[in-house]
């Protein structure tokens, strides 16, 4: 999983601030990372997929709570993803 690739998805699908995607993009890479979502869904974590998950988020919200919905979601069925969930966005 590119972040870099992740960021410029991010942008064109819901636009957000820099800080937002890059905050999204590092959590995103960090769960990759980990194996979390490989272990549990079989596959390995893709910009595809996190686009297309973002994009079932309720309309209207930020980027970073399209990411907590979507990783809400996968803690309820799997467990183990609060940790990767994004608590605050730096200042840009």
């Amino acid at each position: 999983m590119d972040p870099e690739e992740l960021e410029t998805a991010l942008e064109a699908a819901f636009g957000g601030t820099a800080a937002e995607r890059r905050v999204v993009a590092r959590q995103a890479r960090d769960l990759a990372d980990s194996g979390t979502h490989e272990a549990d869904r079989g596959r390995p974590l893709t910009v595809e997929e996190i686009v297309e998950n973002l994009a079932d988020a309720p309309e209207g919200t930020s980027l970073p709570s399209r990411w907590n919905w979507w990783l809400g979601a996968l803690d309820v069925a799997y467990g183990g993803y609060r940790e990767f969930q994004i608590e605050r966005v730096p200042r840009e």
